[in-house]
């Protein structure tokens, strides 16, 4: 009970020291909860444009479709939330057979504004078991646009974090309400809508992205005597970005020179697209093959690129060798303890991370086959190599389709939490992967999505970037890389463009020529701008400097008129604005 009682006077007290000004200062919201509470937490931004978010006035502002009837419950504590009973509605076929039930909440018209990101948040609970539950905006226009889903439970409140963006077309009277393909009641709380404009949304990622990856940092240059020395000339160099970015690589990689300068300029860690897969180093049963991956290695270690392990297992079905397919349980267990050895053991303390069992949300061949602790047996037995590596477990449509009741946020973490529970998992370096695979992505549903993960306290990438081709391809990649960049729980972001000759998967940063496309122009755009430094200054009377840096390796060169240049190696990140760093000439 005490635990509870700290996380709920915590997450409060977080509320009110970002609530106070939002609104009027026009800044964003990362809090979210990923507990189920018995009572839920005030409305973010006081509830932004909804009218009675607590229903503190009953359902004043609230109604209802097709006579539902509706109420105020009110729990034991005080707090006050809108119930339905009944809210259950017919979805009938082509044939005028009724085809499936949808559940209702209670709903509000809200006036809505063209070229807009509506952020919003809400607590839901249903009237029994568990049910997944959509927010849902219908635009002026007609359209329902699902801004977010959670698997809601019963005796418990659980958040909800998304949003929606309202283009041109979207102006006018919308509706926002919760609905299930569960016939369950669904319960309604602390509800926010809360707008910003475009060039809003873009300034507060760009003011988060500068908190979260450059630091103020103090030198003060000193003397032999270690007296402050006055008036002195510091160059800056910057040796190795902070923030690693990177990209997938092919085993065309090998033997083409003009490839791999192109890649090597730019990245600072690579994931090999299919090399390393179980399909690609024995494809045929008990002949392994592990030079191509092999030599990828090697040349990324040549130039200090870290390299991702991806991956052990994929339990798409689809995906599966043609010999591993009809095996029994015990000669499936056995090849997979060979794989697994195999790979693991051979690149432990080589790879920074391995994707374990790739997209085991959306499919389940392992588990199908072996039972459902398959999961966190598998992440247990790579552990149990490889040491140091983080375990990610690698899933698609949790940032991209909030339509996609497999990928919901909530599903992630209860799986991952199934990872972590399982006998023996407590000490697992365990990590979140997000593919990142975008057509239209929907900006705040995304910034949602990440301030509900980011509460796993654990490391977070995006890990296969990509928006398929299309006029807006260059500005949809643009919103999705900045708003993971500007993420304070994004660790990395490594993207799915890797160069073939024959054509890439959906995304090509350049030409076969090794010359930008537009969308290559645009990465190289934000490489150049996340490492923007000042490359020289003077100390003050008092010998200090003070210097804005992004997060990185620096050269520090003293230089005085009367003796030879010093130079100083540093690492500037989050904890450097904290200390006072000395440079001795």
């Amino acid at each position: 009970m005490r635990n509870f009682v700290e996380k709920l006077v915590l997450s409060l007290l977080w509320i009110s020291l970002f609530q106070g000004c939002m609104v009027q200062s026009v800044e964003y919201d990362h809090t979210a909860s990923i507990e189920c509470l018995r009572d839920p937490m005030k409305p973010l931004y006081k509830g932004g444009i909804i009218q009675n978010s607590e229903f503190n006035n009953g359902l004043m502002g609230w109604s209802t479709y097709r006579n539902i009837k509706a109420g105020v419950g009110k729990s034991a504590s005080g707090n006050r939330f809108a119930v339905v009973q009944g809210a259950i509605s017919s979805l009938f076929s082509a044939a005028g057979d009724a085809a499936a039930s949808q559940s209702h909440s209670v709903y509000q018209k809200v006036q809505m504004q063209g070229d807009t990101h509506y952020s919003l948040s809400a607590w839901l609970q249903v009237s029994a078991g568990t049910a997944h539950v959509r927010a849902v905006v219908k635009a002026p226009n007609g359209e329902n646009i699902t801004a977010g889903a959670i698997d809601a439970q019963s005796g418990c409140w659980t958040m909800l974090k998304g949003g929606m963006t309202a283009h041109s077309y979207h102006s006018g009277q919308g509706e926002v309400f919760f609905e299930s393909d569960t016939p369950v009641d669904i319960w309604v709380d602390s509800v926010s809508l809360q707008p910003f404009s475009f060039d809003e949304w873009d300034a507060h990622a760009r003011r988060s992205a500068d908190k979260a990856r450059r630091s103020m940092v103090k030198v003060v240059a000193r003397g032999p005597d270690g007296q402050p020395m006055p008036n002195m000339s510091v160059s800056i160099q910057l040796l190795r970005t902070g923030f690693p970015f990177g990209n997938t690589m092919t085993k065309e990689i090998i033997s083409n020179p003009a490839y791999e300068k192109w890649f090597f300029s730019r990245f600072t860690v690579a994931t090999m697209e299919n090399e390393m897969k179980w399909y690609s180093t024995e494809w045929n049963q008990n002949q392994e093959d592990y030079k191509i991956p092999d030599d990828m290695l090697k040349m990324a270690q040549k130039y200090g690129v870290k390299v991702r392990g991806h991956n052990v297992f994929w339990d798409d079905q689809n995906s599966q060798i043609k010999w591993v397919r009809p095996m029994g349980v015990d000669q499936l267990k056995a090849a997979m303890q060979k794989r697994l050895k195999s790979v693991v053991s051979r690149y432990a303390g080589k790879v920074i991370h391995w994707d374990v069992l790739n997209e085991n949300l959306h499919f389940n061949f392992f588990e199908t086959k072996l039972g459902p602790n398959a999961s966190p047996m598998i992440y247990q037995q790579v552990g149990q190599i490889d040491h140091n590596a983080i375990l990610f477990m690698n899933e698609f449509n949790t940032l991209e389709q909030p339509m996609d009741p497999n990928g919901t946020p909530t599903k992630y973490i209860a799986k991952m939490k199934l990872i972590q529970g399982y006998p023996g998992n407590g000490g697992l370096k365990l990590g979140v992967g997000l593919e990142s695979h975008f057509s239209t992505p929907n900006i705040p549903y995304v910034r949602g999505a990440l301030d509900t993960l980011a509460q796993l306290k654990l490391p977070m990438w995006m890990t296969e970037v990509d928006v398929v081709k299309g006029p807006n391809q260059v500005k949809y990649l643009e919103q999705v890389l900045r708003e993971g960049y500007a993420h304070p729980g994004v660790q990395g972001i490594v993207m799915w463009a890797a160069w073939h000759a024959n054509g890439c998967y959906v995304m090509c940063l350049t030409d076969n020529s090794f010359k930008n496309l537009p969308v290559g122009a645009l990465v190289d755009k934000l490489i150049a701008e996340w490492k923007t430094h000042a490359t020289s200054a003077t100390t003050d009377a008092n010998g200090l400097v003070e210097l804005d840096l992004a997060h990185g390796d620096y050269k520090l060169t003293v230089n005085h008129p009367s003796s030879l240049a010093a130079s100083h190696t540093i690492t500037v990140d989050a904890a450097s604005s904290e200390h006072t760093i000395s440079l001795k000439v």
